[in-house]
């Protein structure tokens, strides 16, 4: 598990202010005056949803599992 964590920070630390400085270098109104700023917020809303829906969802079949095992020992 803690392999997961020190890969989180890497991609944190490294990766996102690169992917900061390419949104802040390209024009900040193309999106807005072709009116397709609504378009990303809705794909970015889409893909949050679903994967918390998925998240939730495997959390609860985890937790299943997890307490069948305790009841079968």
């Amino acid at each position: 598990m803690m392999l997961h964590k020190n890969w989180a920070l890497i991609f944190a630390f490294i990766l996102l202010p690169l992917v900061g400085n390419a949104a802040t270098e390209s024009d900040p109104d193309f999106f807005q005056s072709t009116g397709k700023i609504y378009v990303v917020v809705a794909v970015i809303a889409t893909v949050f949803v679903g994967l918390a829906i998925y998240l939730y969802r495997m959390d609860k079949r985890i937790t299943e599992i997890e307490k069948s095992r305790e009841n079968e020992s």
